[in-house]
């Protein structure tokens, strides 16, 4: 068996102590708002075009699993603040191939959201483009080759954006985090501007009776977009892929899960109820590069100059969104390199930076290639065939690892009753599993239920997401195959592995010293029940 020069041996818990703690409750907040709150400004135009006058039912039946998804996530999270977000639970919970799995779609997700942030970025961004003529003729900007309508300037935009934000990123976690904190919080301004001038102005709620009543799409058609709107909140995961950069996990990880999933979901429901009593849902075609532009647009009085300012602000908030892809992935495969899931050379930290710079330059590098696929597949004249690509790949590894999320929440109640939880999911049922009280919980029933809808859903409307997805993880696989090979390691076997030394390290280094004395004492109270028994 191989040990490499860094010490580390197959099964040892490594901290991640080398990162550093600079995140904040706002900061916290904020990086999950910029994975999630800037999903409206990409999926409102999409889905209203599929489920047309039922978008609002879309948006709420996606909207009611994430509540459920953010609360398990606050749950675990804030017991266990590593690294590694749904990955590392569902590696505590089902072991290292589940973990692997679950690492791997997890950042298929995050490589995507890359790319499909920093596409809708642009397009808001080129919101401006008909202002630029040349004499008395626009200019344009897209080369026709074949099948393929290749917007070249878009193109050339959105990979400039890409490597920007490796270079963010590269430089270290406090740059990207204030970047988020600023932008974020222009961006809310923004979003309850326009919902309340709008519901005040030009809202009508008979059109949007008329809609509901006249203007519903086949089933096929709302299991589509309905589908589609699970990547309308996708991206909570974010808080929990920081959680090791945070203060005071324990405290701050559930106060910043709930008000994200509360502020989130009343500016998601807002939007599409506004949309639908604002516009005809085929009007957002050609616009689903820039939908909340567009409704900013039709509100009188302030419309004029609010169309810009929100296009502004869309590609400025959509882009941290794709900023906090690039974290989310290299946080999570520095998470899985430190387990064996991955090669260790993903878990180096730049000494300069303190950052898992390597691992940043490899997925932004996966999401540059992504991109450019998205713009050179064939589709229909326009401008929105990269967005429908991305947008058709992008809920696959989302649900898939949300799925073995809430496997994983039930094991470990079960598994690690010990550990303590800040947090713990609304309406639990007490019962007595090996000697111990186990509190299972009911909402997480429902949750896995919502999102097996969802990953079903996926894999019978989504073209390209039933062939890449499952591909991907399959070469995700084959990879952790050659690696655990190399090193003289099972592959389908569980590295034992010290957790209790593991999780006692964790709550020092985060300073939770309360979590850790009840830890100690509930290790204690079981190991006088049960002599010899961890």
């Amino acid at each position: 068996m191989q040990i490499p020069p860094d010490g580390h041996r197959p099964g040892e818990i490594v901290a991640g102590s080398e990162l550093r703690r600079d995140v904040t409750v706002w900061g916290s907040y904020m990086w999950g708002y910029a994975a999630v709150g800037a999903d409206i400004y990409t999926a409102l135009g999409i889905i209203t075009l599929a489920a047309l006058g039922l978008a609002p039912l879309a948006f709420l039946a996606a909207g009611v699993v994430f509540a459920l998804v953010g609360l398990c996530y606050a749950e675990l999270a804030s017991s266990y603040p590593l690294a590694g977000g749904g990955q590392y639970f569902t590696l505590r919970g089902l072991g290292d191939f589940s973990g692997l799995i679950a690492g791997a779609a997890l950042v298929l997700d995050y490589t995507i959201d890359i790319s499909l942030f920093t596409v809708v970025a642009f397009g808001y961004f080129n919101y401006f483009l008909p202002w630029f003529t040349f004499g008395h003729h626009a200019i344009d900007f897209t080369l026709n080759l074949g099948q393929i309508h290749l917007a070249w300037l878009w193109l050339l935009e959105s990979v400039a954006g890409i490597l920007l934000l490796i270079w963010l990123n590269v430089r270290g976690i406090k740059v990207s985090t204030n970047f988020n904190e600023v932008i974020g919080t222009i961006a809310i301004v923004a979003q309850t501007v326009i919902v309340l001038a709008g519901f005040a102005l030009v809202w009508k709620p008979e059109i949007v009776s008329h809609e509901f009543l006249f203007d519903r799409p086949s089933l096929s058609d709302f299991a589509f977009g309905s589908s589609l709107a699970i990547i309308a909140f996708v991206g909570l995961e974010t808080i929990s892929q920081v959680a090791q950069e945070t203060r005071r996990p324990a405290t701050i990880i559930p106060r910043t899960s709930i008000g994200l999933v509360l502020s989130v979901l009343l500016f998601a429901m807002a939007f599409s109820v506004l949309a639908i009593g604002l516009v005809h849902p085929t009007e957002f075609r050609g616009h689903e590069g820039d939908p909340v532009a567009l409704i900013a647009s039709r509100i009188p009085i302030i419309g004029i100059v609010a169309a810009p300012l929100t296009a502004a602000i869309g590609a400025l908030i959509v882009f941290i969104s794709a900023n906090s892809g690039v974290v989310s992935s290299s946080r999570l495969s520095y998470s899985m390199a430190q387990f064996d899931l991955l090669p260790t050379w993903f878990a180096k930290v730049s000494r300069k930076f303190q950052t898992p710079a390597r691992a940043v330059i490899v997925f932004g590098g996966v999401a540059l290639l992504q991109t450019v696929f998205a713009f050179f597949t064939p589709g229909p004249a326009g401008k929105t065939a990269a967005i429908d690509v991305l947008a058709d790949l992008y809920a696959f590894g989302a649900t898939t690892g949300y799925l073995l999320v809430f496997i994983s929440l039930f094991v470990l109640r079960f598994k690690d009753p010990f550990t303590p939880r800040p947090y713990k999911m609304p309406l639990n049922i007490r019962i007595t599993y090996k000697g111990n009280q186990v509190w299972f919980p009911v909402l997480g029933v429902l949750g896995f239920l919502g999102v097996l809808f969802f990953l079903v859903m996926v894999v019978l409307t989504h073209q390209y997401a039933r062939i890449v997805g499952p591909l991907w993880v399959l070469a995700a696989i084959g990879l952790f195959a050659m690696y655990r090979r190399k090193r003289g390691l099972p592959i389908f076997k569980t590295l034992p592995r010290d957790w209790v030394t593991a999780t006692r390290r964790v709550l020092l280094e985060a300073e939770e010293f309360q979590s850790l004395e009840e830890y100690d004492a509930a290790l204690q109270e079981h190991r006088e029940r049960s002599p010899g028994q961890e």
